[in-house]
Order: structure tokens, then sequence, then C-alpha cells
């Protein structure tokens, strides 16, 4: 597998992208920013990292991440996380922020795992003013805060 920056139509890896947001609106709002990562293996774009500049000093945000799901469980998440890290140190990051669901168990566990710790939590950020569907679950639990979480980059 190769990890390399993507420079084509970024509509190509829409389908990437919306496996790891729900929202179509919020989507068209940020597709465009930043720069993207993929992960590709024999020609196929198997995964997406996008990393923008949140206009904070040495912060970037890890705006968008997903793996196809026929090869989901298999690390690639993990390669595209590390290559964002690195990406990041490159440009002078000091830390790197990403943000998910409070109701998405796979999702906190996956960050925590990978070095990100909690900084604070959005409440009422999903909704129909957000482009999300009202009363939507995820694992079971309703679809409604947001837990921000931040890597530093100076650590090890």
């Amino acid at each position: 597998m190769q990890i390399e920056r993507y420079d084509g139509d970024r509509e190509a890896l829409l389908p990437l992208f919306a496996l790891a947001d729900d929202s179509a609106m919020q989507i068209y709002r940020y597709i465009d920013e930043g720069e993207v990562l993929i992960a590709r293996e024999g020609g196929e774009i198997v995964g997406h990292a996008q990393i923008i500049d949140t206009g904070d000093t040495g912060a970037f945000e890890l705006k968008s991440i997903a793996v196809t799901q026929a090869r989901q469980d298999e690390g690639l998440g993990r390669f595209l996380v590390a290559a964002a890290i690195t990406r990041c140190r490159e440009r002078g990051g000091q830390r790197l922020i990403v943000s998910t669901a409070s109701c998405d168990i796979g999702n906190l566990r996956f960050y925590q795992l990978h070095g990100f710790r909690m900084s604070r939590i959005v409440r009422d950020a999903f909704g129909p003013s957000t482009g999300y569907p009202e009363g939507m679950l995820v694992d079971g639990i309703p679809l409604r805060d947001q837990v921000v979480f931040e890597y530093d980059l100076s650590a090890d």
C-alpha cells in the first residue's frame, strides 16, 4: 500500500468523504479545503485523510478520514493517521485536531488508541441545522454531541 498526496478532482473521492460524514451539506463545505492524502493499492484508492489548516498557529485538523468498507479493519486507518501526523509535523504543526460524534464508539476508541486526547465537547453539533437527519442513531445512541480530540505533534 502506498500513501501519497492527492491532487485530482475531489469529487472522485466523494464516496470516501460520505463514509466519514453523514451530512452532504457539511462535506460540500469542506471537500475542497486543505490537502488530501490517499492510500492506494494496485492503482485503486482505498482510503483518504484530509488535513486542513485551522488558522491557529501550528494547529491542523484531520477533517475527514475513511477507508473503503471492503478494506476496513486491516490497519489502513492507522497508516493514514500516521501519514497525516508526519505531514503536519513537516508543515511545522504543533497539534492535530480531530472531531467525531460522541455516540460513535468505534471512532472514540480509534482516536484514543492512536494517541489523541479528548479536549472538549460541542453540545448539539449534529442535527437538521447542520445537515444531519433528526433522530439519527449511531451504535444505538442518538447523534447529538461532538467530541474534539487533540494530538500533541511534539510527542513521540
